[in-house]
């Protein structure tokens, strides 16, 4: 009588298979275990601005003078946050009641949109060398009032009493009759971030083989 080879079987017992030594049947063995995966990590909510600046020359300050009040001198238009935006200057002052005593300066929503919440800062630049230039910001008051919100095109942020213009017109921010301008727009925008960098795991279920003898 002959020894055939033996052989391994995936799965359930053999009907084939006789008992092993010592044993009622075939030999179960765990070759596989269960691990545990981490929890999930949540998506996080983000809300930034997405800024946007621009310089604004205005040359020949003496002859915009005397054009009336609430008439103004605009800039080029420029991208901030995916709306376009202009600066107004109004030389005479933008109300009448104000008797053209201060110059006025604002920013214009130039595009489309709805309740655009956004932050500003206007700063006169001093051309003596000296450095001491005037700020005007919304970014630092942030906190205290949260952005400005421009309801529809054409919905302005600024100041009417931008600065007194007597006092402009003996300054160093005045210069071969040009006044210089820095403007930034900061829009605020939302959105969520999926986590990066989870490992995906998976649970599997225990195998078992059995050991089968080799048959006469």
């Amino acid at each position: 009588m002959s020894m055939g080879a033996g052989r391994a079987c995936r799965g359930g017992p053999s009907s084939s298979s006789p008992a092993a030594a010592g044993s009622g049947g075939p030999i179960p063995l765990i070759a596989a275990s269960s691990a545990a995966a981490p929890a999930e990590a949540a998506p996080t909510s983000v809300t930034k601005t997405v800024n946007g600046s621009h310089h604004f020359k205005i040359a020949g300050y003496s002859l915009a003078k005397g054009i009336g009040a609430g008439k103004y001198i605009a800039s080029e238009s420029f991208t901030a946050g995916g709306h376009e935006w202009a600066i107004y200057f109004y030389p005479d002052g933008k109300n009448p009641e104000d008797g053209a005593e201060y110059v006025s300066m604002f920013v214009a929503l130039a595009s489309e949109g709805t309740d655009v919440r956004a932050l500003f800062e206007l700063t006169l630049l001093d051309q003596s060398g000296k450095g001491q230039h005037k700020v005007h910001s919304h970014f630092g008051l942030s906190l205290e009032g949260g952005p400005c919100t421009l309801k529809h095109q054409g919905s302005m942020w600024g100041y009417k009493c931008f600065f007194k213009r007597s006092a402009l017109e003996t300054s160093g921010f005045l210069k071969d009759d040009c006044i210089l301008v820095d403007c930034t727009v900061g829009v605020v925008q939302s959105h969520t971030e999926e986590p990066v960098g989870v490992v995906q795991t998976h649970t599997e279920e225990p195998k078992i083989y059995s050991l089968l003898r080799p048959s006469l």
